[in-house]
């Protein structure tokens, strides 16, 4: 009887046991079929699973790259669906996204086009529509797509890592393009008002405002004011001046402005320097020379390139060897500098080489671009520029990030004038550049910014809370943050958490930028210089400044005249 009772006894044990381990190993295959076949399991552990997945954060990558989600976050909903933050997905897919009235997102790629409506389970592909389960959905400020969208309906493959909680995404399209052959912000309702710089030497503020706009448009329509970033920006104040990015850029990247066109209107004669800006500029991207496939990248990506071009014309009125009005088409053949500056907004691979005066253009090809002299010139003020005129696309900015201004509570800064020069070490193609600044008030440092004077460039960036003197920068044992950077331009780097700012204390930003030794290039590190080209008058009273070759025997940047280019973004306790 003992040993039949100790039998009946183990039975149920045993019994459970094999149960909980089929459970197990039906669990754990459901998980990764589900996310890789679409194996539908009960409700419960769907919500179950995608709890324990959102506990932490979900990683992405695509092609093998990192994606960076660290403001918004992919997360997974009850039924297991992956959602991406549409934040991430330009730079991640290489696709255009739009969003139209809060009601619907159009994603593009290629020649394929795919709309998601907010609040319904539908999708628009090519013409045709299907169901999905989720589209698109708005949390808070924040707006999510379907992971459904790339791996149904743009060429992805996906497949779910729980080990490491990754979301993998393959691009199975043939070919490398993911840009259409025609692309215009006319036909995707991304040009706002066309404004007239009347006779003044503008063209520059124009351009670059009108760019700034096209890369919030169509969800965030502005106006903003030219007068004021003429005006109120640290190079210059004349009206009658020309200008280029440089002084744009300065004037955006310190905060200055942009501000709207009907608090400051244009031509008046006056400014009000106490505006506020509406929204805080934190990336721009300078584009290669003639580089036409990253200009179009910018355009389908992110918003219209402010980019220079040589003008024969004086404003609509004018005539020109080089400008046929018949098809509003343009190309300059010649030496002459570029004296203009338009907003490059789309292209047209197809555009017919007859249209163009010169009949000597090899092949079709043209941008389609926003001029800044009123809806009486070109087709209501957009007109073609062909591929082959010899100076559009010398110089081409794109606004990549814009953000509100609730983004961070304070800036710290000692170059207004912004990026006006570039210094370094002979023969050292890395270099280590740093700025002290005392803390106003309790505050949580998130973010630095500094102008990239180079393509292909490795940083590293260092934080040092509590400066004493020189030695505290030779005290790096953690760092902050690190990276690579594509172009020239201005980059706003996330820091790997908040570091700790006290009122009236001295901080530091200790940041090392490498370039390729094979390259050559060996001035680095940007500053606020004086320039006989630009007119800037420096004012080193606000700077304290150091840079060095290896790191530990230091300069001060303002005994060279001139301030480190290299900016803090910190938020209130």
């Amino acid at each position: 009887m003992k040993n039949k009772k100790i039998v009946i006894l183990c039975i149920p044990i045993i019994v459970v046991v094999l149960i909980l381990a089929g459970f197990t190993m039906v669990f754990s295959k459901e998980n990764i079929q589900k996310n890789v076949d679409g194996v539908k399991f009960d409700k419960k552990w769907n919500r179950i699973m995608a709890r324990e997945i959102n506990k932490n954060k979900i990683n992405l990558k695509v092609d093998g790259r990192t994606i960076e989600c660290n403001v918004e976050t992919p997360y997974m909903t009850n039924k297991m669906e992956l959602m991406i933050p549409i934040s991430v997905i330009s730079d991640a897919f290489n696709c255009a996204k739009n969003v139209y009235n809060g009601k619907e997102i159009l994603i593009e790629k290629g020649s394929n086009k795919a709309t998601l409506y907010f609040g319904k389970k539908n999708i628009k592909f090519n013409e045709n529509n299907y169901k999905i389960s989720n589209g698109a959905k708005k949390i808070n400020d924040s707006i999510y797509v379907s992971a459904k969208v790339f791996s149904k309906y743009l060429n992805y493959s996906y497949k779910w890592n729980s080990k490491s909680n990754t979301a993998s995404f393959t691009n199975t399209a043939t070919g490398n393009s993911y840009l259409p052959k025609r692309y215009s912000y006319v036909e995707n309702n991304k040009i706002g008002k066309i404004k007239n710089q009347g006779k003044y030497g503008t063209c520059w503020a124009f351009a670059t405002l009108t760019a700034l706009e096209t890369s919030l448009m169509p969800e965030q329509k502005f106006d903003f004011s030219e007068d004021n970033m003429i005006y109120n920006n640290a190079l210059s104040d004349d009206i009658q001046d020309g200008g280029e990015y440089i002084r744009a850029m300065a004037y955006l990247m310190s905060w200055k402005g942009p501000v709207l066109e009907k608090d400051d209107p244009y031509g008046d004669g006056k400014t009000n320097k106490n505006l506020k800006s509406v929204k805080h500029v934190q990336e721009a991207e300078i584009v290669p020379y003639k580089d036409y496939e990253q200009i179009k990248e910018m355009v389908f990506k992110y918003g219209g390139v402010e980019s220079s071009m040589y003008m024969s014309m004086s404003d609509a009125d004018g005539s020109s060897m080089y400008y046929n009005k018949k098809y509003n088409a343009y190309c300059y053949k010649g030496d002459n500098k570029p004296n203009h500056d338009v907003v490059i907004v789309g292209w047209d691979d197809d555009f017919s080489k007859d249209y163009f005066n010169d009949k000597t253009i090899k092949g079709n090809g043209a941008f389609i671009c926003v001029n800044s002299w009123g809806e009486s010139f070109g087709d209501k003020g957009i007109f073609y520029i062909s591929y082959y005129d010899d100076r559009i696309g010398s110089n081409n900015v794109c606004y990549t990030k814009v953000e509100d201004t609730n983004n961070y509570d304070n800036i710290y800064q000692s170059d207004l004038c912004g990026f006006t020069g570039s210094m370094g070490f002979e023969g050292s193609s890395s270099v280590y550049f740093a700025n002290v600044y005392q803390g106003k008030n309790n505050e949580k440092l998130d973010a630095v910014g500094f102008y990239a004077t180079s393509t292909d460039l490795e940083y590293e960036v260092f934080i040092c809370e509590n400066f004493e003197s020189q030695e505290s920068l030779n005290n790096r044992n953690h760092m902050a943050a690190s990276g690579t950077i594509k172009n020239q331009g201005y980059y706003t780097i996330n820091l790997d958490k908040e570091y700790n700012i006290s009122k009236e204390k001295k901080f530091a930003i200790i940041v090392k930028v490498s370039k390729d030794k094979s390259e050559k290039f060996y001035k680095l590190i940007p500053v606020e210089m004086e320039s006989k080209e630009m007119a800037v008058k420096i004012d080193l009273s606000d700077g304290e400044g150091y840079f060095s070759s290896q790191g530990y025997s230091w300069q001060s940047a303002e005994k060279q005249q001139c301030n480190i280019c290299l900016k803090a973004y910190t938020k209130n306790k």
